[in-house]
């Protein structure tokens, strides 16, 4: 569908597979896309709790500083999303929820998966911008970003359009 939302019987099931299965298979797949999502995400944030205290924070600029402080709170916002699947299956074990469950969890991980390629971006700012300049940082930044929207989106998109035909 146009607005991202899972519909029983379009996401490329087998076809005498039950509403019930075809549920179940896209939850189990979704929480293997995330489990690799959260490693990536799980380390940048590790990593990025250590930055302040390096003996070389104190030199970052004031605007060098609010870039870190931007990037951290990303990373703690993206981690966030990839992880409340997890909590939502927890509050909802057992209460026959899964189609809601795997429409929201659908949701958080592609906000998880947006967030993280802007982070991803604005840690290669920041970056370049100490060892190099801003301007330097903004050009990798952009550069990698349009790399992750033209792999993580553009590439399905042309792939669908293929295969369609």
């Amino acid at each position: 569908m146009a607005d991202g939302s899972l519909e029983v019987g379009t996401d490329g099931g087998s076809p005498g597979e039950r509403p019930e299965q075809r549920i179940t298979r896209n939850w189990n797949e979704l929480l293997q896309e995330l489990r690799v999502l959260q490693t990536g995400v799980q380390i940048l944030t590790g990593f990025l709790l250590t930055v302040p205290f390096s003996p070389r924070f104190p030199e970052l600029d004031d605007q060098q500083k609010t870039i870190y402080l931007i990037v951290l709170v990303g990373s703690v916002i993206t981690t966030c999303l990839i992880i409340a699947p997890v909590s939502f299956h927890r509050m909802l074990f057992r209460r026959r929820q899964r189609p809601w469950l795997v429409k929201a969890s659908h949701i958080c991980a592609r906000a998880g998966l947006a967030c993280f390629a802007l982070v991803s971006a604005l840690v290669v700012l920041l970056v370049f911008d100490v060892v190099v300049s801003f301007g330097a940082g903004v050009a990798a930044a952009v550069a990698v970003f349009v790399l992750f929207i033209s792999l993580w989106v553009g590439l399905p998109l042309l792939s669908g359009r293929t295969n369609s035909r």
